[in-house]
C-alpha cells in the first residue's frame, strides 16, 4: 500500500503530493487527514507530512519510492481535521486534492510577524543624570535628548522616539552599545476590528428565545451535538439567540465560528458580538490584508479568539475545540463556492462539526428549500420564532401593479403610492430604504424599431450603460462608446431600458431635493471600509433614503427606517433559473423585514408587474409554509432539488466544434455508466450565457433521487477525463446542486 502525503503546506513550491511506501507495522493504522513523519529530500531530513489518500498502485519508479517513518506522536493537529474534511471536499464535490487543500488550507504562506519594540533604560537615576551631563558636553544632542526622555520615562515605545523625538536609529544603537539602554522586541498580532470595548450586557428574552436557548444547552450539555433550523420571522432576535448559544459553547472552553452572507454585515454584526465577548472575536473576510488574514488565523490557532466572524471562508478557522459553527441567514446564495470545489458551507459545515464533536446552528427568516425540507424530515431540529423580539408588528407590505401605473400614465420607476409614502415620511425625519436588484445606471440599450439589443462582443450578455456615458460588460469589463445608431437597421430610435442604481439615485434627488440620498451597491463599496462607512453613515442619520442593491435589504437593523420600497420584484423573477420564484420571495420578505424595527410600524411597497404571482402574494403576506408548500409542489413534479438531486458538468473551451464534440463523447459515458441506476441525463446545453470572454460554455445536467449515484457518476467520468488526452484544451468543472 501506498500513502499520498502532502509536505509542509506552507511553502508554496512544495505544494504538491508525494508518494511513499507504507511499513508492514504501519498497515491499517493510516488513514486521510492523520500527520506523519517522512524522509524528505537529498538528506532524507524527518519531516512533517499530512496523508491526504491511500492506493495500492504507485506513479513513480518504486525503486526510489520511500517509506513513511511514522505517526506523529503529537497527535490529531489542527491541520490534519482539515484535510480529513478537504478529503471529503473532493469526494464530494469534485475537482483535485490540491484545489481542496487550497480551500481549507487558505492561509499557507508565512506573514512577517508584526513586532512592538520599546527602548528600556538600563542605568539607575544617578547614573544616568551623569551620561546625561557627559553628552551636554560633548556636545551629543540627540543622544542628550534620548537620554532626558529615558530619566523622564524609562521605557519608550520605539516609534514614539523615532518619529516625535526625531532620534535616528543609529544614535539608539550606539547607547545600545555603551549599555545605557536596551531594545526589547515584542510579537503583536494585527487585529482588523477597531472597537474593542466590552459593555455589561442586560439579557432578557422573549418566551420564544427562551425556548430555544434552553433547548440547545440541555442538549449540549448532555453531550448532543445536532443541526438546528431557527426559523424566525425578520426582527425575532435570532443573533442574541446565537450569542446566548455561544456563551453556553464558550463557557465550556470551545471555539465558535459564526458565517455571515457578505462583508457588508460584518461591521454591524461584529460590533454586536464585541459588545457581549470583548476582544475574543475576531474577523475573516477577502477585504483584509494577507498579513491580518495571516494573524488571525494564529490567534485562533493559539487559542487568543474564541468567536471568528466572516464570509464562507471562515468555516476553516483551525480553532483547536470547536464547539459551533453558525450560519446567518443560511439561504443566501453567497454560501455555494463559484471555484472548484463548488462546495456548500451548509453541508460542508454539516461535516466538519460531525467530525470535531460541534452542533450546528442554520437561522433565517426565510429557510433556504433544502434546510426547511430536512428539518421536515427530522434531520434538522427545527426552532420557530413568529413574534419579533420587541413585539413590534410587521411591516404592512402594499403590492403595485406597475402596469396600471403605465395606464395611469405614471412612467416614473418611482409608483404613485411610493411617492406619498416617501414625503410622508421625509417630513417626519423618518428614513427610507429603496432596493433594486441590479447597479449601473441603467440596464441595456435596445433598438426600438428592430428589437437589436447591443451586447458585449466577447460575452454572450447586453452591456451596461454608465453615467460617465460608457457601455460596460459587467463579466469581462468590456468598455465601449455609448452608441448613438442602432448597428443592425441605422434607427437613431435606441433607448435604454431604464432599471438601475445609479439612476434610480438621480430620479430620487430630482424628486425630492432636500433629502440626503446614499447609494451602496457593488461600484460604491470596492474599497476597504466602504461597507462600513456607508452604513455608519445612515446608522448615525446623516442620510434619509439609502438606494441600493440586494447587499442593503440582509441583516441590517436600522430602528428608524419605517418605509422600504422594493422598485422591480421581477428582475428577479423571471431569470432562466428553477429557483427564481424561491430567490424573489427570500429577497422581498428579507427587504420588508427592514421596515419598523423601532419603536414606530413599518410599512413596505412592492413594485411589480406580475402581482398575483404566488412569490410575490407569500411575500406581501410574509406566509413562509404557504410558499414553502407551493414551491415543493412543483419541485416534485420536475425532480429538482431537494426533491431530488441535480449534478452539473459545466465544460467550457475556445473551439467551439471541439467543445461541442467532446460534450458528445461525456453525455456517451455518462449514458454508459449510469448503467440501471434512476437518473436523467440533459444536455448538453447552453447555460445562462454561452460565451464569456470569447470561451464557450456547455452544460450536462444528470438528475437522480439519491446523492450517491451521482457520486459514482462524476469519480467515473472524473476517471474518463483523466485517461483521455482530448479533454486537455477543456475545462471542466462539477456541481452538486448548483445555485
Amino acid at each position: 500500500m501506498f500513502a499520498d502525503i502532502i509536505i509542509d503546506i506552507q511553502h508554496e513550491k512544495l505544494d504538491k503530493i508525494f508518494q511513499y511506501r507504507i511499513p508492514e507495522s504501519l498497515e491499517g493504522k493510516l488513514g486521510p487527514g492523520m500527520e506523519v513523519l517522512v524522509p524528505f529530500g537529498k538528506g532524507n531530513r524527518q519531516t512533517k507530512g499530512y496523508v491526504t489518500g491511500l492506493s495500492e498502485t504507485c506513479d513513480y519508479d518504486l525503486s526510489k519510492v520511500k517509506e513513511v517513518a511514522g505517526i506523529s506522536e503529537k497527535g490529531v493537529e489542527i491541520e490534519a481535521k482539515l484535510i480529513a474534511l478537504a478529503a471529503w471536499m473532493k469526494e464530494n464535490y469534485g475537482g483535485t486534492m490540491l484545489q481542496s487543500l487550497k480551500t481549507v488550507l487558505p492561509i499557507r504562506q508565512k506573514e512577517n510577524a508584526k513586532v512592538k519594540k520599546r527602548l528600556r533604560l538600563l542605568l539607575d537615576k544617578e547614573t544616568g543624570k551623569r551620561q546625561l551631563h557627559y553628552y551636554l558636553e560633548k556636545n551629543q544632542k540627540a543622544r542628550a535628548r534620548l537620554m532626558a526622555a529615558l530619566l523622564d520615562d524609562a521605557e519608550l515605545e520605539y516609534e514614539l522616539v523615532t518619529k516625535k523625538l526625531n532620534i535616528t536609529a543609529s544614535v539608539i544603537r550606539a547607547l545600545e552599545e555603551q549599555g545605557v539602554l536596551c531594545v526589547e522586541t515584542e510579537q503583536v498580532y494585527r487585529n482588523p476590528v477597531k472597537q474593542t470595548v466590552k459593555e455589561t450586557y442586560k439579557l432578557s428574552y422573549t418566551q420564544e428565545q427562551e425556548q430555544i436557548i434552553r433547548r440547545f444547552k440541555r442538549d449540549y450539555e448532555a453531550g448532543l451535538r445536532k443541526t438546528y433550523l431557527i426559523h424566525g420571522v425578520t426582527g425575532s432576535g435570532k443573533t442574541e439567540v446565537y450569542m446566548e448559544m455561544i456563551r453556553t459553547v464558550v463557557d465550556m472552553g470551545k471555539q465558535a465560528i459564526v458565517l455571515i452572507p457578505e462583508i457588508a454585515l460584518t461591521y454591524q454584526t461584529v460590533m454586536r458580538f464585541y459588545r457581549r465577548f470583548g476582544d475574543r472575536v475576531s474577523i475573516m473576510n477577502s477585504r483584509l490584508s494577507a498579513g491580518e488574514r495571516y494573524d488571525q488565523m494564529m490567534r485562533a490557532k493559539d487559542g487568543e479568539v474564541d468567536v471568528m466572524i466572516g464570509p464562507r471562508s471562515a468555516l476553516f478557522t483551525p480553532f483547536p475545540d470547536l464547539g459551533l459553527i453558525v450560519i446567518d441567514e443560511e439561504h443566501e446564495s453567497t454560501y455555494k463556492s463559484e471555484q472548484t470545489p463548488r462546495y456548500h458551507a451548509r453541508e460542508t459545515a454539516v461535516r466538519r462539526a460531525q467530525a470535531e464533536g460541534a452542533g450546528v446552528v442554520l437561522g433565517s427568516a426565510t429557510p433556504s428549500m433544502e434546510a426547511m425540507y430536512r428539518a421536515k424530515k427530522g434531520e434538522y431540529v427545527l426552532c420557530q420564532m413568529k413574534n419579533r423580539s420587541r413585539m413590534q408588528q410587521l411591516a404592512d407590505v402594499y403590492t403595485v401593479d406597475l402596469r396600471e401605473e403605465l395606464k395611469s400614465g405614471n412612467r416614473s420607476i418611482l409608483s404613485r403610492k411610493l411617492t406619498e409614502l416617501m414625503r410622508d415620511r421625509l417630513d417626519k425625519q423618518e428614513q427610507i430604504m429603496l432596493f433594486l436588484n441590479r447597479r449601473g445606471y441603467s440596464g441595456f440599450l435596445s433598438c426600438r424599431e428592430c428589437g437589436h439589443v447591443i451586447k458585449c462582443p466577447h460575452c454572450n450578455v447586453s452591456l451596461a450603460v454608465h453615467r460617465d456615458g460608457k457601455m460596460r460588460c459587467h463579466y469581462c469589463g468590456y468598455t465601449q462608446p455609448r452608441v448613438k445608431k442602432c448597428p443592425e437597421c441605422g434607427s437613431s430610435h435606441i433607448g435604454e431600458f431604464r432599471a438601475g442604481t445609479q439612476q434610480v439615485e438621480d430620479i430620487v434627488r430630482d424628486t425630492f431635493p432636500s433629502a440626503r440620498v446614499l447609494r451602496m451597491d457593488m461600484d460604491t463599496t470596492r474599497q476597504k471600509d466602504a461597507h462600513e462607512k456607508i452604513l455608519s453613515a445612515f446608522a448615525n442619520e446623516e442620510a434619509d433614503i439609502l438606494v441600493g442593491t440586494q447587499m442593503i435589504v440582509k441583516g441590517h437593523d436600522f430602528p428608524n427606517v419605517t418605509l422600504v420600497g422594493v422598485l422591480a420584484a421581477d428582475m428577479s423573477l423571471y431569470t432562466d433559473d428553477y429557483r427564481s420564484g424561491e430567490r424573489t420571495f427570500q429577497l422581498l420578505t428579507q427587504a420588508a423585514g427592514r421596515a419598523g424595527r423601532g419603536g414606530q410600524k413599518g410599512e413596505a411597497v412592492i413594485q411589480t408587474y406580475s402581482p398575483e404571482h404566488y412569490a410575490v402574494v407569500a411575500a406581501a403576506a410574509q406566509d413562509y409554509e404557504a410558499f414553502y408548500e407551493e414551491e415543493m409542489r412543483y419541485r416534485e413534479l420536475m425532480g429538482y432539488p431537494p426533491a431530488e438531486n441535480l449534478l452539473a458538468l459545466f465544460v467550457s473551451c475556445e473551439n467551439e466544434n471541439m467543445l461541442e464534440k467532446g460534450c458528445h463523447y461525456l453525455k456517451e459515458y455518462i449514458l454508459r455508466v449510469k448503467g440501471k441506476r434512476r437518473a436523467d441525463v440533459i444536455g448538453p446545453a447552453s447555460p445562462g450565457i454561452d460565451k464569456i470572454k470569447d470561451v464557450y460554455r456547455r452544460v450536462i445536467y444528470v438528475k437522480s433521487a439519491d446523492y450517491d449515484s451521482l457520486i459514482v457518476i462524476k469519480d467515473r467520468v472524473e476517471q474518463y477525463i483523466e485517461i483521455n488526452s482530448g479533454f486537455d484544451k477543456m475545462r471542466i468543472q462539477f456541481d452538486f446542486n448548483p445555485l
